[in-house]
């Protein structure tokens, strides 16, 4: 080994081809020099491969190797080129953190990684990789940056990357870059309006011809006039006398927001604990339960005599506080740490539970929601929530097939 070596960095591009890097690491390998580094990446068909190969200090652009490369790549049809860096490694930035920027809409184009890029610039934040997530399309990046370890400018950053995004017509996340980003463990859901396109009450409301006055709670709630927990029980109990059998058309099988068995499906066969924590009802929520197969549902409880509803909601209701509560038990009844846990709704009933989670995401949300969590999806389906998780559109789509 050199007591000192130069390093020379080789660029290698052109169309891609089974034993491209065999071929060229053989030639290194046989020269006794050293790989000191190596990234390789194809996109649509091409290659693009770079070495950091270490050579005799004597030699730099004249050594053998290099033009054994070269030799190489001319008669593999390659574009080759290198350069000499310099004598030292350019350390690794210690006062930094990692962070993964993920860009998610139906196209992701040219204007807005512009602007985001452009922010991240100004903020001192170096790209140090970029891969598509995405698969037909490009819908979604991931971008991966350093970032100064300073907590007000990552704030900061956050910040005006979301106000861009909004303006650009992207969602976005911004997460620690780490283990606990790509290996969450539990992924608890709102159901109405999130995991299904209904708002079940609403419906049963209609269904029983009392639409206006449970609308008009509901409006008085939203506004801040009283509490979840007393809106749920003054517009259950115009529901009294409903039967059970008009209320099951209505809850049994709920139709499903877009992207749900997608998601449900992926987060089972790689074997994350699930879960329903709805304020919405068990009717509907058991349902999904079983139709799932998901780990766990909690919802509120309709009282039901002579197969009627009595217009009552047994205790305990699922209103902000126990929802956060319950994402809690779950976490430790599974001996999962919160920074692995997810938590996913659209309403200011799920407030708690967002700020709880490891990963709180607003999905088609109220505003109030969407400033309080860590990321918002306002575009698509509910498979999107995949990308957050570092999940490849490909690597989904063969989960899913096998």
């Amino acid at each position: 080994m050199f007591a000192y070596e130069k390093r020379v960095l080789v660029t290698v591009a052109g169309a891609d081809a089974p034993g491209i890097t065999a071929t060229l690491a053989g030639i290194i390998a046989g020269a006794g020099a050293h790989l000191r580094d190596i990234e390789q990446v194809v996109l649509q068909g091409q290659l693009m491969l770079c070495l950091v190969v270490g050579v005799d200090p004597g030699q730099g652009h004249g050594s053998p190797v290099v033009k054994d490369l070269l030799f190489a790549a001319k008669e593999l049809g390659l574009a080759l080129d290198f350069e000499v860096l310099d004598e030292q490694p350019a350390p690794t930035p210690a006062a930094s953190w990692l962070y993964a920027v993920t860009v998610i809409g139906d196209e992701v184009g040219a204007p807005a990684l512009h602007a985001l890029t452009r922010v991240l610039a100004t903020f001192g934040a170096n790209i140090e990789a970029i891969k598509r997530l995405s698969d037909l399309t490009l819908s979604s990046l991931e971008i991966v940056v350093s970032v100064p370890r300073d907590a007000d400018l990552v704030l900061d950053l956050h910040k005006e990357l979301v106000r861009v995004s909004l303006e650009v017509g992207v969602d976005l996340a911004f997460q620690r870059e780490g283990l606990t980003r790509r290996s969450k463990r539990l992924v608890v859901m709102d159901m109405d309006s999130t995991l299904i396109r209904i708002e079940v009450i609403d419906e049963l409301a209609r269904a029983y011809g009392v639409y206006d006055e449970v609308a008009a709670i509901t409006t008085r709630a939203m506004l801040g006039n009283m509490p979840y927990e007393q809106s749920l029980v003054e517009r259950v109990a115009l529901l009294r006398g409903m039967p059970l059998e008009a209320v099951m058309r209505v809850a049994g099988e709920p139709p499903l927001m877009e992207g749900a068995p997608e998601l449900l499906s992926a987060l089972r066969a790689l074997g994350l604990k699930t879960a329903v924590i709805s304020g919405g009802f068990s009717f509907a929520a058991d349902a999904l339960k079983t139709r799932f197969g998901l780990d766990y549902a909690y919802s509120n409880q309709l009282e039901v005599k002579d197969g009627k509803l009595t217009g009552r909601v047994l205790d305990p209701i699922v209103g902000p506080q126990r929802k956060a509560d319950l994402l809690d038990a779950l976490a430790q009844r599974e001996r999962i740490p919160l920074e692995q846990t997810v938590a996913v709704g659209d309403g200011a009933n799920d407030l708690l539970m967002i700020e709880k989670a490891g990963l709180g995401i607003a999905f088609h949300a109220k505003p109030k929601l969407r400033a309080a969590a860590d990321t918002s999806l306002t575009q698509g389906g509910l498979d999107r929530i995949l990308y957050l998780l570092g999940l490849r559109a490909r690597e989904v789509r063969e989960l899913l097939q096998g």
